[in-house]
């Protein structure tokens, strides 16, 4: 059951009030001064203040009232406040409408009045404790990954990439081989060196390879190393990229890419541990860690007789699947900061064209945005159009009427730690407006 404070000096407004509430399923308790009734709101649970704005016969100026409001307001920024008095002034009703009080009522009151108002800022209220209940949780799941973890830096705050760390670091101690899928600019490297730098061999080397960017004619020399002499211009033997790699990770990049003899050797090396050099017939071994990554349909391409079926399960031992950006929409603007470092602030257009953008390159595409803003801006702050993007975003971020959706709101909610105050400010809302998108959105409601 929700519970109203009544703070006001006269007992029979208290005992009207408690009537009224309780006939509605609505507890009620009553403190008679301001001081009595930061005191109880100090002890806890009330969701809800209604509050007189004169404490004194003799008194109409309703200062007292103003007062107690902003103590109140440095309590709980967020409590619901309805303003009831005798002495309505309505200089100080638009004072403190603007200072976030839910409404301002003069005696007598309309009881169905007073009772929509209370019902609707109840129902508002449980939304915000179910906000600060889940911003809460996530801080401590974010805490447990990041506690005891290597995560190099990462930057996430969006629940799908949550998802894909999670499993990251639950697999990252295992000797299977992973298989990093994703688009291009996702950041699939950046999650191979989180699964060396967490896994038994970290304090081993992390070798990484594009093999997208290696001449189909020595890729054999590449990964597995040549003798003096095997093809024109080895004038020395070399080392390949498995025996650089011994007693760590080898990060193969781009494999769908490798051509069918590549396919066969890397196959034979992940079953055995065993190869030779190009042009040697010394089998060596080594002990390495495999982790490959693409952003092709591997099991297409071995429907289509490109990409050898037993080498993709050998590869795959487990699949890291990494979302696109569009897909993690509160990855956006923590990201676009972090290439920023502090250097420059975005101003709230650019934050809603960097969330109205579709990101097709995904995250190296917003640091290349992000760094060529940060060049050309020619004020102290980016704004949407130093960004360059597409017209659609631009024009969309300098709409007056901009209705921000589901998750730029989640996004301000979570910069903001819960606080509905500051993330109704961030986004342009009066904490009015942003209770009831929270309640049109359904988000996070009981």
């Amino acid at each position: 059951m929700p519970t109203i404070l009544v703070i006001d000096d006269n007992p029979a407004v208290a005992t009207a009030l408690e009537v009224l509430f309780s006939l509605h399923d609505i507890a009620c308790e009553h403190a008679a001064t301001p001081d009595a009734g930061i005191a109880r709101l100090q002890a806890g649970g009330i969701d809800l203040v209604v509050q007189d704005m004169n404490f004194h016969a003799d008194t109409t100026s309703g200062d007292e009232g103003i007062a107690l409001f902003h103590a109140i307001r440095r309590f709980d920024p967020d409590l619901p406040v309805v303003l009831l008095t005798a002495w309505t002034r309505l200089e100080s009703a638009v004072e403190l409408i603007r200072s976030g009080a839910a409404d301002y009522l003069g005696k007598p009151w309309d009881d169905g009045k007073l009772l929509a108002t209370v019902n609707t800022l109840l129902e508002l209220s449980s939304t915000r404790r179910a906000l600060d209940a889940r911003t809460r949780d996530d801080r401590r799941r974010r805490d447990a990954l990041a506690q005891g973890h290597d995560l190099r830096g990462l930057v996430w705050d969006d629940p799908a990439s949550e998802t894909t760390l999670s499993l990251a670091l639950q697999v990252a101690r295992s000797n299977l081989p992973v298989l990093i899928t994703g688009p291009n600019g996702a950041g699939k490297e950046k999650y191979a060196e989180i699964l060396h730098a967490n896994s038994g061999v970290r304090e081993g080397p992390f070798v990484a390879v594009n093999c997208g960017a290696l001449p189909h004619d020595l890729i054999e020399a590449e990964l597995f190393g040549a003798e003096a002499g095997a093809y024109t211009g080895a004038n020395k033997a070399r080392e390949g990229k498995f025996e650089a790699a011994d007693g760590g990770t080898l990060f193969l990049d781009e494999v769908g890419t490798l051509p069918p003899a590549g396919q066969v050797k890397l196959l034979r090396v992940l079953e055995t541990g065993r190869f030779e050099r190009l042009g040697g017939n010394r089998e060596r071994s080594v002990s390495v860690r495999v982790l490959s990554a693409t952003n092709a349909d591997l099991p297409a391409m071995i429907t289509d007789g490109r990409f050898r079926e037993d080498l993709y399960y050998r590869l795959n031992g487990i699949e890291l699947r990494l979302p696109p950006l569009a897909q993690r929409p509160r990855d956006i603007l923590p990201l676009a900061r972090h290439f920023l470092d502090g250097r420059k602030p975005l101003s709230a257009g650019a934050e809603r064209a960097l969330l109205q953008h579709g990101w097709p390159g995904n995250v190296r595409e917003l640091r290349n945005v992000i760094q060529r803003a940060e060049l050309l801006a020619r004020e102290a702050q980016i704004d949407a159009r130093d960004l360059a993007l597409p017209a659609a975003a631009v024009a969309a971020a300098d709409v007056d009427a901009y209705e921000p959706g589901r998750a730029e709101i989640e996004a301000a909610l979570a910069r903001s730690g819960g606080v509905l105050a500051q993330a109704a400010s961030e986004l342009g809302l009066s904490r009015q407006a942003l209770y009831r998108r929270l309640d049109r959105l359904g988000i996070l409601r009981d």
